[in-house]
């Protein structure tokens, strides 16, 4: 799942190729002329295609590729260059209104409404350069993309459980000085 952000140059994306669009041997993207975002779907991911769009709208608001006021692809450009069915699409919208991030203008199409927590783009910079690096070593230690996305995923998932027992262990601790008089 890869997010692309409009460049000057039409049909361009970070990172995509004019021509990756359905049908080629890469993912499948999708951009409407009036979006600041590109949608890819991994077929092979194992995420449902609603969900895959969902998660690149959120990606892109904690990122500042999209801001309140934007709007994403409408839903007959996603459908014709992926190649998926309307109503795929209009779930994903759905869940994008649910969440509060998106609202539909009739006959406009649909705009992001709020944002997401994000990281300032002084921090994003530095966080990405020393990100590219690790997957540099990564990739010189032998690791594929399915070990890296492994490795990561782990790490992430001690990360949080680490970060989870310890808020678990001050509000344990706290609680306890709370009851004593």
């Amino acid at each position: 799942m890869t997010l692309g952000k409009k460049s000057s140059s039409p049909g361009s994306g970070a990172g995509a190729a004019p021509d990756d669009a359905a049908g080629g041997d890469g993912p499948a993207t999708a951009r409407g002329p009036g979006s600041p975002i590109e949608f890819r779907l991994d077929p092979s991911s194992g995420v449902p295609t609603y969900l895959q769009l969902v998660q690149q709208v959120e990606h892109a608001l904690r990122l500042g590729y999209l801001k309140p006021g934007d709007q994403v692809p409408k839903v007959r450009d996603v459908v014709a260059s992926l190649a998926i069915n309307p109503n795929t699409v209009l779930k994903a919208y759905r869940e994008l209104e649910t969440k509060g991030l998106t609202t539909g203008r009739p006959g406009q199409g649909t705009f992001i409404q709020a944002t997401v927590r994000q990281v300032a783009l002084p921090e994003l910079t530095g966080l990405r350069r020393s990100l590219l690096a690790w997957l540099t070593t990564a990739d010189t230690a032998g690791l594929d993309e399915d070990g890296i996305v492994a490795l990561f995923t782990s790490v992430l998932r001690d990360f949080r459980e680490r970060r989870g027992s310890s808020s678990d262990r001050r509000g344990a601790a706290s609680s306890e000085t709370e009851g004593v008089a």
